[in-house]
């Protein structure tokens, strides 16, 4: 009988399903090589959404629903946010950006394992990171544990708060999509 005792035991410390949220989300995120999502984006109480695409590592690719259709791509070094109006664009070393972080899973998953979630409202698990001078909030949904948004500062230091739905893992993706423009 203490022999079925002590295996009980070992097995109640060592299946997953009695993992942690935590160890949970780390495993989600070890398994997920990009996202697909909509996504809802507030600066400076000014909102705006799209779709996005995330390949893991520092890839981004994201189109705005706006009049201007701004596209935002990352290709893993530069940042570079476009709009129609006559093939403008701005370009920004990715790693002067939060986003830097934000795209890079090894960097939060080793950040994660380091640090326990908040609780917001039972509904959301949140980590806080600290990285040079930045500071970025990664929200997961409680039930689930899929990443539902981030909050950060943008290259302007504005606030920037980030909420994602409608989130697909690991969908076959066009590379050429992270294609940058060429230099003018």
């Amino acid at each position: 009988m203490l022999k079925v005792i002590i295996i009980l035991l070992f097995f109640s410390f060592y299946l997953p399903g009695n993992s942690s949220p935590k160890d949970k989300i780390i495993s989600q995120m070890k398994l997920t090589n990009n996202l697909n999502f909509n996504f809802k984006q507030t600066i400076n109480d000014k909102s705006e959404d799209g779709k996005c695409i995330i390949e893991y590592p520092k890839k981004i690719f994201c189109v705005y629903n706006n009049a201007n259709k701004k596209i935002l791509v990352s290709n893993g070094s530069s940042l570079v946010i476009e709009t129609n109006n006559k093939g403008s664009y701005y370009r920004y070393p990715l790693n002067k950006t939060p986003l830097e972080f934000l795209l890079d899973k090894e960097y939060l998953i080793s950040k994660i394992e380091k640090l326990e979630p908040r609780d917001i409202d039972n509904k959301y698990l949140n980590f806080k990171i600290f990285e040079n001078n930045n500071e970025i909030n990664i929200f997961f949904d409680k039930k689930d544990l899929n990443l539902i948004g981030w909050q950060t500062k943008d290259i302007y230091q504005n606030l920037s708060i980030t909420f994602i739905s409608s989130i697909k893992k690991n969908q076959e993706i066009d590379g050429n999509i992270f294609k940058l423009p060429e230099n003018n």
